[in-house]
């Protein structure tokens, strides 16, 4: 998933997208063909109408996945709370498996400006989901929570706040196969430290894990030093610690620390590595899948950087 431009496949459907500008006499695909994505744009009908347009259109009760787009900036204080809206209409989507909270581009809103609220309402209003997965930060809430079907879970941020690192490590999903976790910087909210992902690396609650991601963090040699010991790797697939701040004490630690040859796939994509290094990574890990692209080089220290932080 990129954060400049919106999806086109979600939860393995085409993605059919519901907006204001959606003509009434429009023909719409069949509701459990395609993944909708329900979004307004900025100074245009307010979400609220949007999503009502959407309920009374769409055969809901057929629908698999959603995505919630634009439904208003940080400043607009008459924007529609869209867990409200979604939790107050939840019988209305039975089927429902695959949830996006936040499909929103660069250029409708910085990821550090998507406002949000208390998400877990929807985990509890949505039981049966599979995927749940949310863009955006600022005012980000969640209490830790248990659900035997969720597979994917994904949080999209610049700065994720350690209470949501905190609540996902301690919920217990026994089916979780994937978690990703964009940690990002300080400035922006991310004040997670590597004793926060402690219960996430032990991997007690999550015995069903097989693709982890640390990623754009400005911690991310702590966290790779942390992984190297980590219970939960032994078990893995797939490991990323991309898009972050990572250096050659790193890299180093990943090398001295337990093996990971077992791995399909490491991603360090955007690092700060040496080109000494990177040819050590290769090496040591010949039948690994490697992503050492996006190769940073900064004057000085200063000036390293995450991929996504405003």
């Amino acid at each position: 998933m990129g954060v400049y431009e919106h999806l086109e496949e979600y939860a393995g459907l085409p993605v059919a997208g519901f907006t204001e500008e959606t003509a009434p006499d429009a023909d719409l695909p069949k509701a459990g063909e395609v993944a909708w994505m329900v979004r307004t744009s900025f100074d245009e009908n307010p979400f609220d109408d949007v999503f009502a347009a959407f309920l009374e259109r769409v055969d809901t009760t057929e629908v698999t996945a959603l995505i919630i787009g634009y439904w208003g900036a940080s400043y607009d204080a008459e924007a529609a709370d869209p867990v409200a809206l979604l939790t107050g209409a939840a019988d209305r989507f039975p089927k429902l498996r695959a949830l996006f909270l936040g499909d929103i581009t660069g250029e409708e809103s910085e990821i550090s400006w998507i406002e949000h609220s208390d998400v877990s309402p929807l985990l509890a209003a949505f039981p049966l989901l599979e995927r749940f997965e949310v863009r955006g930060g600022a005012g980000l809430l969640l209490e830790p929570f248990r659900s035997d079907v969720l597979r994917v879970l994904r949080f999209e941020s610049g700065g994720l706040p350690a209470s949501v690192v905190r609540a996902v490590g301690a919920s217990d999903l026994p089916n979780l196969e994937e978690l990703d976790l964009w940690l990002g910087v300080d400035e922006y909210g991310g004040d997670t430290t590597v004793a926060d992902l402690a219960p996430v690396l032990s991997g007690e609650r999550l015995p069903a894990l097989r693709r982890l991601g640390l990623e754009d963090a400005e911690i991310q040699d702590e966290i790779a030093a942390a992984v190297a010991g980590a219970p939960v790797v032994a078990r893995l697939e797939s490991l990323s610690l991309a898009m972050g701040m990572m250096t050659d004490d790193g890299a180093e630690s990943l090398l001295s620390g337990q093996p990971l040859t077992h791995l399909k796939r490491l991603d360090l994509h955007h690092h700060f590595l040496s080109d000494a290094m990177m040819e050590r990574v290769r090496a040591a890990l010949p039948g690994v899948e490697v992503d050492l692209s996006e190769q940073e080089t900064p004057e000085d220290d200063d000036w390293r950087y995450v991929a996504v932080s405003e």
